[in-house]
């Protein structure tokens, strides 16, 4: 190495080293109580909402003052039971003169805050302060006392939207984190589950909480959730859809693998079954790994209604799900490659519909399934009451329309609203999505070599499915690799008195659901 890199790369450390020493003096707190609120204002620009309360300890010339923001923390709480706390209790005692001993006696016997902590640095201010905590500063001390006073406005506990629920309880998860967390308390009462608290965003510092039960999960499971949630570098993580995209395995994969949900009893059974669930604050969607295919097409109320209905209700989701995927394209293919294996009076009738239509099969698909997206959209985006009509009312007029002009055929028509119904019985939005997307695949394949081309794409998409992986669980799990045990809660689902066991191929510790001690 030439001696002029070794100068440059010396002092490149000193610099570093300079900059380092510069910035953990100035995160200092200083002892004067004035220069404390002057560095504070500064630092958040003196906003409006910023409020600073300076008073004097009765009985003594010692100076404190409060901070804190309005509408993050409770303005009662402060004034109630820290401010004339302080003054009601010192007015019955005698008051130390010494700066550190009249601390002590604030932290041990004057405010009875129950989350009480100490700050040493401008960090630890400025982040308690913009999370809803309050600062008491006691003029001369190099620390500060930082006090839990949240009092922000929150949504009530209410029914989920994006999961309708037909039997079962109708709570939901909010925006708040530890609203979030005791509705996971209060469903499964067991003293092993484990929150452990992270913090995700340079910038916005948001709390985020993994859930799992100590003595039931497999530890290389916890072991790589948590390490891919120490790589997440972010400035904000406004939903937990930013923590999906950051953690899952395949980024370029059209399947979900990572699930969500509104519902407690959904996460709540995925922690008995020894999966992580993932609560991050502002966000009513908790996220829950890892995933597997089967798990997509499953649905709380399968485990609510008796074993027949649960198990027919599966297997109407895997038909919805084959007709989502391969209706169009199977008709595209029948049609323009296989005519000879549609029965005669059906390819009549067929014929017959598609006289004076001007596009081909696959330019109809395309064109019927892309209104059928727009209206989809449509009817998303605008409020609820006029996107449901948006969507029935525009399904019906524009379908009949392009009928009437012969622009697609009614045959056509029908095929892709069987289409859109399929996909509309899927109980996750995800996976429900992922097969739309593929859904146009197929329709190319098909309209490119017929039958051969859905063979080769359905090929395609098992060689994906069977390389995919969820937080290192195989995505085809329990198909391939094969676990028998497992199938016994898959498609079909067996009377509850039976499942007795936890999946086998998450590993878990505790293995059965039952203790079969007692039997």
């Amino acid at each position: 190495m030439l001696l002029s890199e070794v100068v440059i790369i010396r002092k490149k450390l000193f610099n570093q080293k300079r900059n380092k020493d510069e910035y953990s003096n100035t995160n200092k707190i200083e002892k004067t109580l004035e220069n404390n609120l002057i560095i504070i204002k500064k630092l958040l620009d003196e906003p409006n909402d910023l409020h600073v309360r300076t008073f004097t300890v009765r009985g003594s010339q010692h100076l404190c003052a409060t901070v804190y923001i309005d509408g993050l923390a409770d303005s009662k709480y402060v004034r109630n039971n820290i401010i004339e706390n302080i003054q009601l209790k010192t007015e019955r005692r005698e008051i130390p003169d010494d700066k550190q001993a009249l601390f002590d006696v604030l932290n041990q016997e004057i405010l009875s805050s129950s989350t009480l902590q100490i700050g040493y640095t401008l960090d630890d201010i400025s982040h308690s302060l913009l999370t809803g905590s309050t600062i008491l500063y006691l003029d001369g001390m190099d620390k500060v006392f930082i006090i839990g006073t949240q009092g922000w406005d929150k949504r009530a506990i209410e029914e989920p939207v994006s999961e309708s629920v037909i039997r079962g309880p109708r709570d939901g998860f909010v925006e708040d984190l530890r609203t979030n967390m005791v509705l996971m308390r209060r469903y499964i009462q067991d003293p092993n589950l484990r929150f452990k608290t992270h913090q995700i965003g340079r910038r916005s510092k948001k709390n985020l909480v993994v859930a799992y039960i100590a003595d039931v999960i497999h530890p290389d499971i916890l072991k790589e959730i948590n390490r891919r949630l120490a790589a997440i570098d972010t400035d904000d993580a406004p939903e937990s859809g930013f923590i999906e995209q950051w953690i899952e395995d395949d980024y370029l994969s059209p399947f979900p693998q990572i699930m969500n949900t509104e519902r407690p009893d959904k996460a709540s059974a995925a922690l008995l079954q020894g999966k992580v669930v993932i609560l991050l604050d502002g966000s009513p969607f908790v996220l829950i790994a890892p995933l597997t295919l089967g798990n997509s097409l499953q649905s709380p109320e399968d485990y609510y209604e008796r074993w027949t209905i649960g198990t027919l209700l599966r297997i109407l989701r895997y038909i919805a799900a084959f007709i989502a995927i391969f209706l169009p394209s199977l008709y595209i293919a029948l049609v323009s490659f296989h005519p000879g294996m549609i029965p005669t009076n059906l390819a009549f009738s067929i014929a017959a519909s598609r006289e004076g239509v001007p596009f081909t099969p696959l330019v109809e698909a395309f064109l019927m399934a892309i209104t059928m997206e727009l209206l989809r959209e449509a009817g998303a985006r605008l409020p609820r009451t006029i996107g449901q009509t948006i969507g029935i009312v525009g399904g019906l007029v524009i379908g009949d329309a392009a009928v009437q002009a012969g622009i697609v055929s009614p045959i056509m028509v029908i095929v892709v609203a069987l289409n859109a119904i399929a996909s509309f019985a899927l109980p996750a939005y995800s996976i429900a999505i992922a097969f739309r997307i593929i859904l146009f695949g197929f329709i190319i394949l098909s309209g490119l070599f017929g039958l051969y081309g859905i063979i080769i794409g359905y090929i395609m998409v098992n060689i994906h499915i069977a390389n995919l992986k969820s937080i290192g669980v195989p995505y085809s799990t329990p198909f391939a690799p094969t676990f028998f045990k497992d199938w016994e809660d898959l498609i079909f689902r067996e009377p509850i008195p039976q499942l007795t066991r936890r999946p086998v191929y998450m590993q878990t510790r505790d293995k059965e659901t039952t203790d079969r001690r007692n039997k």
